[in-house]
């Protein structure tokens, strides 16, 4: 497996984050101070740049980048490197006041006024114009600098725009999703429904909130359109950008599970992967561990965007953050620990925001390197210079991969669909805690999963989980078929199948698409339980003889036609005695199905079976227990976390641990909050 280095210019990985200069020009002092801190932590990079208009143009034409690059060849110089944004993310008020429609509408189609940020109208072509030219200063001025790590374009992306622009926008991209003919969207649409048929694409609008919302196929194609939207606006900064010299590669901050784009549309067009991560540790209501789990989910996802590629964490907070309810502290070690995971799952990164403290504004309390006292003798500064020193340990990790085998499946409008379809439980759905779900239950026996889409390249995995897989993409049961029918094992859940991509219903009964003849079942009902409804399944064992019970919640499917091995039947209310999950086999692989909703850890057995079949080693780990593997052609690296405060001990453990370079025999021994990376020949 080739070692893919994202900065060739550095040796190690990258420790840093957003560095906000601008703010601070009328204190030179503080800069140089800043200078000498930053060499102190151990920090080899910076952002800058990202909101940074209003200095770079304080009026219309007026730029000056002189304070910009005079602070980029001082960083250099302290052997610093810049990744450099494009100013998107926030307008000055010169340009709102002369151009008003760069300023988004609100989904009642109202103008917003100018202020606080991610509030520009992507389709604005005389934003576009004003974007074209501040980028193509910065292209100019500074691509090929030696310091110039990447670009990163704009800034958290997100949000819908509702104006006369975007709507018709919207129209032409209907008309060429349709191929120009309206009667095929109407009938993709099904407007004959409560007469709401279009006789031409003028005549459709966005889903105001006080228009039409009950037409599912518009909604669905409203959030895919504004995904293209926010793409085509990355990608028109991206060709000025390459168009005005620049060679470096280009990213954007993708936000966790975002629920406003569909990233793995959007992945495709930029070079690195990158994403701000923000736990929401010592909460009230889970564990830190659990926390971590869903820390790792969002890791997983962004790293198998581009698995041949380490990807990049480009934000995260040190100490703490300013936006929850309640914003507090990590207690130490956390900040090690929240790290450490994202170099663990596949990151070569670790920045935050922010390197100093803003004076004042909103973001003035959020968690920094440098605090408003301005001295390296703070717990978090000691914390993040200590972990500065733990990365420059285990630098040879820079460029290695993960090679995982198995994968679940997470499409986006998969997830839109499902939370807007007029179904099951508005309560109850949790499409993401139902894939989180199965990927923690395989972390848990030592397995790391990747997360996948549906039109993504199967080829590399041997076990694929799809759970409430609603939506089916063209050519998909195809897909899910070859993959079973070449050796593969694949699981589903109850609610698959139900709908074409447009929604509409597929005939014959579910799961469509061919799949009745894989999973080898038919579901006719699904049930939706109250919270104080309970049913039961029993599991049977490898003699078909009751096993064990599990307790079924929230939803329940009856299952009919069924020729598929029963592995367990319902034990209560109408679907006594019916089938529950099975397993069918189909080629050389198994496809397995489970009509209702239970704990994962209750039908644990599955994931071992799957594993078992694909001879994909297994190991029961201590609870809170986190590992994750990266490669080189050459080594493995098996990193071990703790995520509780208690001690544990993992067994048949050897190699060396390149964090403390000590030698690991046959049993692993881990502080509350430690972590271990152990290195092995292939």
């Amino acid at each position: 497996m080739n070692r893919t280095k994202l900065f060739l210019q550095v040796n190690g990985l990258l420790h840093g984050g957003d560095y906000n200069p601008e703010q601070w020009l009328d204190r030179p002092d503080i800069l140089e101070k800043d200078m000498e801190l930053m060499k102190k932590a151990h920090i080899n990079s910076v952002t800058m740049g990202v909101f940074s208009w209003a200095v770079h143009e304080p009026t219309e034409g007026n730029i000056n980048l002189d304070w910009l690059e005079t602070i980029m060849n001082r960083l250099y110089e302290n052997g610093i490197y810049t990744v450099l944004a494009t100013p998107t993310g926030a307008r000055p008020a010169w340009l709102d006041e002369k151009y008003p429609s760069a300023m988004r509408c609100n989904e009642l189609g109202v103008r917003n006024h100018h202020g606080f940020r991610h509030n520009h109208c992507m389709q604005s072509l005389e934003f576009r114009e004003r974007v074209g030219i501040i980028d193509e200063a910065l292209a100019k001025r500074f691509a090929g600098h030696p310091a110039l790590l990447m670009w990163h374009i704009s800034n958290e992306l997100g949000g819908y725009c509702y104006c006369d622009t975007c709507k018709k926008k919207f129209q032409e991209w209907l008309a060429d999703r349709y191929d120009h003919d309206i009667e095929k969207l109407n009938k993709a649409w099904w407007t004959t429904f409560w007469s709401h048929k279009y006789n031409s694409f003028d005549q459709i609008e966005p889903p105001y909130a006080n228009g039409e919302t009950c037409v599912l196929g518009l909604n669905l194609d409203w959030k895919r359109f504004s995904t293209w939207s926010a793409t085509d606006f990355m990608k028109y900064e991206i060709k000025v950008l390459r168009d005005s010299g620049a060679t470096e590669p280009t990213t954007t901050n993708f936000m966790e599970m975002f629920y406003d784009y569909d990233y793995h549309y959007m992945k495709d067009f930029i070079d690195v992967i990158s994403w701000d991560n923000y736990p929401e540790m010592h909460n009230n209501w889970q564990t830190d561990a659990d926390q971590l789990l869903e820390r790792s989910f969002n890791h997983a996802l962004f790293r198998s965007m581009k698995p041949s590629q380490p990807f990049m964490m480009m934000e995260s907070a040190p100490g703490l953050v300013n936006w929850r309810p309640y914003n507090k502290y990590r207690r130490p070690g956390v900040h090690r620990l929240i790290s450490m995971q994202a170099i663990a799952t596949g990151s070569d990164t670790v920045q935050y925001f922010q390197i100093r403290k803003s004076r004042g504004c909103s973001e003035q309390w959020h968690g920094a390197v440098i605090d408003h006292i301005g001295t390296d003798d703070t717990r978090v500064f000691k914390e993040v210079a200590a972990l500065g020193a733990d990365l420059a340990a285990i630098s040879e990790v820079q460029g290695s991969v993960a090679s995982n085998q198995v994968a679940i499946l997470f499409d986006w409008d998969n997830r839109w669909a499902i939370d807007d379809a007029w179904a099951l439980s508005n309560e109850t759905k949790n499409f993401d805690k139902t894939c989180m779900s199965i990927y923690n239950e395989f972390m848990s026996l030592g397995v790391e999963p990747d997360i996948i889409s549906s039109d993504m390249d199967w080829s590399s995995y041997k076990i694929i989980c799809a759970p409430m897989l609603y939506v089916l993409h063209d050519g998909i049961g195809s897909k899910i078929a070859d993959f079973v029918e070449h050796g593969g094992e694949f699981m589903s859940t109850y609610f698959t199948g139900y709908v074409d991509k447009t929604l509409l219903a597929n005939l014959g009964g579910f799961p469509g698409d061919g799949l009745e003849k894989v999973f080898g079942l038919r579901s006719e009902e699904i049930d939706t339980l109250y919270p104080d409804d309970k049913n039961h399944i029993t599991v049977f064992d490898k003699t078909g003889k009751p096993s064990f019970s599990v307790e079924v919640s929230d939803y329940q499917e009856l299952l009919r036609d069924v020729t598929a091995e029963v592995l367990a039947s319902y034990d209560e209310d109408y679907l006594k005695g019916t089938p529950a999950i099975t397993k069918n086999s189909y080629g050389r692989g198994h496809a397995y199905y489970v009509a209702c909703r239970t704990s994962q850890s209750d039908i644990e057995f599955i994931y071992r079976e799957m594993l078992e079949a694909s001879n994909i080693a297994y190991t029961k780990l201590p609870t809170g227990v986190e590992k994750h593997s990266r490669y080189t052609e050459e080594f493995r690296y098996d990193f071990y976390l703790n995520c509780d405060t208690k001690p544990v001990t993992i067994p048949n453990v050897n190699g060396v641990d390149i964090l403390t370079n000590t030698s690991i025999e046959d049993t692993l021994t881990l502080d509350g909050y430690g972590i271990a990376v152990i290195k092995n020949h292939l």
